[in-house]
């Protein structure tokens, strides 16, 4: 099984479902997703917002993280991906996100290839637990973007199982 189809797979395994919050990888994430057959059942909603404006009005990122860390930073990616949570038409459960740079930056900043993820998932009690990261890709620009779209989503099992853990004591679900 490839790992769209893992994560289909996973997502409808515990009846969850995803939206996405993308920056540099500009639908690819929703795109692999939706790329395996019945994945409607867990596909709820993708945002591109490539830039400021779009991360502020559609998502909710601050101005101020946005000029204090960079739009290539954590604290961007974690708005954005707890912003696509909060929208009022999002019935999702968990949110991927992601920000960065493909190739070099005009007027330097961070090295071509950065990218940074956070997953936010809506607990149990109603609050959103969120993780990140931030990763270094090699490669041209698409073949950066494709790498941080499969990275986003290789790591949602991976972080479900860390706030399953935290809510719930430590405790597996099985």
């Amino acid at each position: 099984m490839d790992l769209p189809q893992q994560v289909v797979s996973f997502l409808t395994s515990r009846g969850l479902k995803l939206a996405t919050a993308e920056s540099c990888t500009a639908g690819f994430i929703a795109s692999l997703i939706s790329s395996v057959p019945g994945s409607g059942s867990c596909l709820d909603v993708g945002f591109v917002t490539y830039s400021p404006s779009g991360k502020a009005g559609f998502l909710g990122v601050r101005k101020e993280t946005m000029e204090l860390y960079g739009l290539t930073s954590e604290a961007v990616a974690r708005e954005m991906s707890e912003g696509a949570l909060q929208q009022e038409a999002c019935c999702a459960d968990v949110a991927v996100s992601n920000t960065g740079v493909a190739d070099a930056a005009p007027g330097g900043g961070p090295p071509a290839g950065t990218q940074c993820f956070a997953w936010s998932f809506r607990a149990p009690a109603g609050h959103v637990v969120t993780f990140s990261e931030t990763k270094k890709f090699e490669g041209n620009r698409n073949e950066v973007r494709h790498a941080a779209a499969h990275y986003a989503i290789s790591r949602i099992e991976h972080y479900f199982d860390q706030q399953w853990s935290r809510n719930h004591g430590g405790k597996s679900d099985e």
